[in-house]
């Protein structure tokens, strides 16, 4: 059977991108595309052959990679895959449209909808010198939604890494997905079961990751916080922190992993599509204390991996951390249910139970 491995761009490396190297790692004989590839900011794909598309010559096409948005959908268009029995896309924006034989099977790994298309108010918020080309901006995007949603219907099977992301493909796409839950790998994780007295925030400081809820919550309690991370919100939420509250700034693998074992529970208050600190808060035997909304809830079982709080307040965070104290956590089994549901083998058991064997290319793939 051959295979073709195919992503948006490889121009940075993020969440898509690591399942992207964990699919090259698994299938090391497919050939690999893209539209854009720049080896230096992205995922270590070795000596292997990247093909790239007509935008790989345009000169600084990899650094402003996103001002080219209306080019992408006819660079994946002139790809020629039609000697491929299997294509794997793994996309969140454009890599769906790429085009197959009338024999092969395409299946889409879709990390959501294409979110500038389809959410694009916090697209221009989160980006904000679009928001003076607003009008033309969406002029143009509202011809890229009508493509978008004819290339939507290229893939054969849909593959959603969390619950509210198989909705959103079901609603705007009208596809059918299956969840499968993206992995980590858990051995790079410590176990720990001796808790030290300090809770954790670990993540960029942007405004929809919700720090300045936990930040005002832990003012108020007065229990020792430290937040890992580094970002643009850093010095707002560090005016507003009381002394029981530390920033540690960009800490290393090394020291994010030690802070994860130890921590008494990972908070987390940002509405995640999947979000994987929680998973990897559970790898270390930690529970998270998190927002009940999104990923978290395909990930965390309440009472036994973690607790939600209900609403983006500051009370309602003081209410679960005052829940969770009176939990008796078992940190073995925390730590089991990362390693049972979440590890690289746990995921590509679901996902070759969908990608058949060879012999039965020309049959169902459920």
């Amino acid at each position: 059977m051959k295979i073709a491995l195919v992503h948006d761009y490889l121009t940075q490396r993020g969440g898509a991108e690591r399942v992207f190297e964990l699919l090259c790692k698994r299938y090391p004989e497919a050939d690999i595309f893209t539209s854009l590839y720049d080896p230096q900011k992205t995922i270590d794909l070795g000596d292997r052959i990247v093909n790239t598309t007509f935008l790989q010559n345009i000169p600084g096409a990899a650094k402003y990679f996103r001002l080219i948005a209306p080019l992408y959908f006819p660079a994946f268009r002139a790809l020629n895959l039609q000697d491929y029995d299997l294509i794997i896309s793994s996309s969140t924006s454009f890599a769906k449209a790429v085009r197959k034989n009338s024999q092969a099977r395409h299946i889409c790994f879709c990390h959501n909808v294409t979110r500038f298309l389809w959410d694009t108010q916090t697209y221009l918020r989160e980006y904000g010198d679009y928001r003076y080309f607003a009008p033309l901006i969406e002029k143009i995007f509202q011809m890229m939604r009508n493509v978008d949603l004819k290339y939507s219907q290229e893939p054969d099977i849909y593959i959603a890494n969390s619950s509210i992301v198989a909705r959103r493909i079901q609603k705007i796409y009208g596809k059918q997905a299956i969840v499968i839950n993206y992995p980590i790998d858990t051995s790079n994780f410590i176990f720990s079961d001796i808790k030290q007295e300090y809770y954790l925030a670990s993540a960029r400081m942007i405004s929809y990751k919700r720090l300045d809820i936990i930040v005002e919550a832990f003012n108020w309690l007065g229990w020792h916080l430290l937040i890992s991370g580094d970002g643009p919100e850093l010095e707002r939420l560090k005016s507003k922190a009381l002394p029981n509250i530390e920033f540690l700034g960009h800490v290393s693998d090394s020291q994010r992993k030690d802070l994860f074992s130890r921590a008494k529970s990972i908070i987390v208050a940002a509405l995640e599509d999947y979000g994987l600190v929680p998973v990897e808060a559970n790898a270390s035997g930690t529970p998270v204390i998190a927002y009940g909304a999104g990923g978290v809830l395909d990930t965390q079982i309440p009472g036994q991996t973690g607790v939600f709080f209900k609403r983006q307040t500051p009370d309602s965070l003081q209410a679960a951390l005052l829940e969770a104290t009176g939990i008796s956590w078992n940190y073995e089994n925390i730590r089991n249910h990362a390693v049972n549901n979440f590890s690289e083998q746990a995921f590509f058991n679901k996902v070759e139970k969908i990608i058949v064997p060879a012999s039965d290319i020309n049959h169902s793939f459920i």
